[in-house]
Order: C-alpha cells, then structure tokens, then sequence
C-alpha cells in the first residue's frame, strides 16, 4: 500500500494573496504547488500567522477547487517578529516536537519557498536534522510563460544520493584519510579501517579522541593531523597545543597545565595562561595521559565537562573551549584498578578510542613508510638518496622477518632510515650500508640474556630455589617477555608465533595464562 502524502508550509502573506477572479492568471506558491497533476498531495499542513486566517481560508478554499482530495490543515502561528531567527526557529521547533508523525503511512514534504528567509532557513536545519522527517520541496514560477502552475522540485537532503555532490564527497574523503596517513599509501587492513573511522569522528565529533597504542606507534603525528582536517574543515580557529604529561611533576604540572597567578608559589614571578588556555579554540593533545597525577587529573575532568578551571593562585575560574586528544601506551583501565587513574576521567575520555598497531603487526606497511622516509630525509637534508635493488630487497626481507621486533616501532625504522641515506654520500644505499645496518638493528633489539635474578624478583628467592634449572631458564624467558608487552595478548603472540603461524595454537593468551598458572603466577604478578 502506497503512503499518502503530506506537506508541511508556510502561508505566503505576499505571495499567496489573491481575492479577485485574475487570482488564477498568478503562480502563488501554495495553491499552485496542488495543481501539479504529477504531485498528489493527500493533506497540507499549513502554518498560518494569526493575522492572516481570513487569507489561509481563501487559500484552502481554492485549494479544494484545484485539488478536491488534498485535505487543509489549519495550524495558526504566534511570532511576534517573523525576521528574529531564535523565535522563528523555536516557534517552528516546537511546532515539529507536538505534531504526530507517522512515517509507516505517510510521507512527508517541506515547502521552503514561503515565509520570510529566516523562515526558510530554520524549515530547512529541522528538516536537515530530522526534526521534520522529510524532503523538502521548492516551487517557482515557469520561466518564459505564464503557466500559474510553475515548477517544482523535490530534494533528498541524503545528499550522496546525488551522483555529482558524492563524487566531491569522495574525493574530499580520500583527501582526509591521505591527509590522516602523512600522505603514506598504507596497505594494512585494519589500520586503514581505523583511519577512516577516525576520519569521520574528527570531522564529526569535538569529543575526546583517545589513541593508544606502544611509544613510537605514531600517536603524537596523527593527533597532529587531526587538528590539520579540523583546521582544513573550518571546524576550529585555535592552535595545536601538546604537552607530553611524563614530563610534569607536582606545581609545575598544574601550573603548565592550568596556569597560575603571579606569587602563586615560590617562583611565580609573573601571571601564566596555562595550556588549557592557549588551546581554547583549538586542540590540546596530552600526549602518556596516563602519568598525569590524580589532582591534575580531577581538574581537566571538569575542565572537560564544565569548561572551566581555577588557575593556581586565582580568585576567579578561567574558561577554555577545546577539543581533547590524549595519547597513552599504557593500560588505563589498569591504572584505574591500581588506583593510579580516575574512573571517571576514562569514562570521559574513552568515547573514542583507536589502538595504533606496533610496526611489527604492519609488515606490509614497511615498504610504502620506507619511501616516506626517504622523502622526509630529502626535505630535510636537500639530498634525495635510492637503495640499489639489491639493497632494497635485502632490507625489506629483513624488517619484514619475524626477527625485526622494531621495538621503537617508527622511530626505529625513521632512524635507520636516516642513517642509510647519511652513509650513502653518492646518493645511493649500496647492500653494504644495509648489511652493516641490519647488524646495528639486531644487537639494538638484542634481549639480555635471561636472569634468573627475574624469577627472584616476581616468585621470591625461596620458590625461585625449588625451580629446576630447565625450568628457571624458560620462566625468566617467558617473564622477561611478559615484563616488555603490553598485553598478556600481546606477550602471548611473541611467544608462541612459530606455534601461531602452524595453526597449532588458537588461543595465544589463554596458552600463556595456563602456563604461568603452573607457576603459581598471574599477569598482575608481573605487571604490579
């Protein structure tokens, strides 16, 4: 069963008149859009200013001569100023909040071409935001004739219906997500999911953003371009700010964060802004939040929600409109069990969270970062360098092996990259450099040699004793590997990746957990 149709307008006080019989020569809006023998229009619901009912009831009753089956609705309006827009629009508002829709029967249509402009633009925002579940529908007079019944024109505003409007959409849309990824033609799948979910929360959301992932993933560089869409986008007009939390102990973490007034402390020479300040209108990126110390952390929560904060020393709050993203290679949730992190706090900040992959998990993503690189090192030095193709395959075999952990993740692989080019004064990275390079990365990431001191540590001297030496050796590996992971996860895939990779164990965790079990320990043994 087809559903009737309904169309929500304005009466058009100017337009729409008309009382004498050469009324019917004139294209007026809200009569001429019945006429249409290609529109059927089952109910019109017109809103009438109280001074004009006498004109709404002609007009309805011409209707009926034009279109006998549309059925008048009558709704009379209060605005005292048709041009002031917060009136206007919540006039209009509360008019869409108490009408019964009923999207199951019926459909609905918005006219946009009656009223005064401010009119129209508040009919459009409530359509645009669903207020009215509707398209809107636009009429005009035909050109070059007198047919009274004019044109119209009927707009989805799902405006990817709209082959030409979506191709800009998708263009712009690849922009931000090559934008995102420093210009780096990526290759991992779920990294490049990641990215264009963030995409469309940064272009969306003023939110906090919260990106984890190990040092060196690449956090700092992508909250950085963050702010550069939000920027592109007009959606800010303030600046990136970014503090690394690590490096703020006691006053001076409240003072760079919040700002202080002058003799707030000893020291306090003069009157300071604070951080939160100079990012009002812009984005403030607090890189290792989980440093931050507990009062610090009470203050940004209700800088957060409220807006506002007391600067050391102050009598009266100061404010700060910005938008958060914290950075951290730590387990929040963790530190809030330890007692080290507001619940609350990650409650806030945890809206949006996105995970950067170490490099390791990226392997595919090594050869188009290796390209950045060596463009990054041209910029920076004026001097482009090229591996030789023997060079390249060599290199790539080994960052892609099992045996490259890239501990530093970017960080490693931005340095060794630099230090190739430095050494290549012809210009080109010959097999020599990379060999001598590859030796450089594995006695960097080299693991000491298991202690069994490891096994005191976390057992005790007394239960460490009772280990014969096979299994000491193997528990302060597996201890040793478990103290370097974030993760009991993410231990569990480095320990177990030759068994991973045979499909001969599915549940990496699981098969680490029963194992310290045999010891007696669990992960938060490990990790106090």
């Amino acid at each position: 069963m087809s559903r009737k149709r309904v169309v929500f307008g304005l009466l058009g006080t100017t337009l729409d008149v008309g009382r004498t019989a050469n009324r019917w020569e004139r294209w007026r809006p809200t009569v001429s859009m019945c006429q249409h023998d290609d529109l059927g229009i089952d109910r019109l619901e017109l809103l009438v200013p109280g001074h004009a009912m006498n004109l709404a009831r002609q007009v309805a009753e011409d209707i009926g001569q034009v279109s006998p089956h549309t059925a008048v609705g009558l709704h009379a309006i209060t605005m005292k100023d048709p041009w002031d827009f917060e009136e206007v629009y919540t006039t209009l508002h509360d008019f869409a909040a108490g009408y019964r829709f009923d999207q199951e029967r019926e459909e609905y249509l918005v006219h946009i071409t009656t009223g005064t402009h401010v009119a129209q633009i508040c009919l459009f925002l409530l359509t645009e935001t669903r207020r009215f579940p509707a398209k809107l529908i636009q009429t005009s007079p035909k050109l070059r004739t007198n047919d009274p019944t004019g044109d119209y024109r009927i707009i989805d505003l799902d405006l990817s219906k709209y082959h030409s409007i979506a191709a800009r959409f998708q263009v712009e849309f690849r922009d931000n997500i090559a934008g995102l990824k420093s210009g780096i033609a990526t290759r991992n799948a779920a990294f490049n999911r990641l990215i264009e979910e963030l995409e469309h929360v940064a272009a969306h959301s003023v939110d906090p953003i919260l990106i984890t992932g190990p040092t060196g993933a690449g956090k700092s560089q992508l909250a950085r371009r963050i702010y550069e869409l939000k920027k592109h986008r007009r959606q800010l007009e303030g600046d990136f700010v970014e503090v690394n939390c690590a490096t703020l102990r006691g006053d001076t973490a409240m003072s760079t964060l919040f700002g202080h007034k002058k003799g707030a402390f000893t020291g306090a020479a003069t009157d300071r802004p604070g951080l939160l300040r100079t990012a009002d209108g812009g984005v403030l990126f607090l890189d290792e939040i989980g440093e931050l110390g507990l009062d610090e952390q009470a203050m940004l929560l209700r800088a957060l929600e409220e807006k506002r904060f007391l600067p050391l020393g102050a009598d009266s709050e100061a404010t700060s409109d910005f938008q958060l993203v914290a950075g951290t290679n730590r387990d929040l949730a963790r530190r809030v069990e330890s007692g080290q992190f507001r619940d609350d706090l990650l409650a806030r900040i945890n809206l949006w969270t996105f995970r950067l992959p170490a490099l390791r998990e990226r392997a595919e993503d090594i050869e188009p970062n290796i390209e950045y690189e060596l463009a990054q090192s041209a910029r920076r030095t004026g001097r482009s360098v090229r591996f030789s193709t023997e060079a390249r395959e060599r290199y790539l075999r080994f960052a892609t092996a099992r045996e490259a952990t890239w501990a530093g993740n970017f960080r490693d692989l931005s340095a060794s990259i630099t230090r190739m080019a430095t050494l290549s004064p012809s210009g080109q990275v010959s097999e020599t450099i990379v060999a001598a390079e590859i030796e450089r990365l594995r006695r960097a990431w080299s693991p000491p040699t298991p202690s069994a001191d490891l096994c005191e540590q976390i057992l005790g001297r007394e239960r460490a004793a009772q280990l014969d030496r096979f299994d000491r050796v193997q528990l302060a590996d597996v201890l040793a590997v478990c103290r370097a992971a974030e993760s009991l996860s993410a231990a569990g895939r480095e320990l177990f990746a030759a068994s991973r990779e045979k499909k001969s164990s599915s549940n990496d965790a699981d098969r680490l957990r029963k194992y310290l079990t045999r010891f007696g320990l669990s992960w938060r043994d490990i990790h106090p």
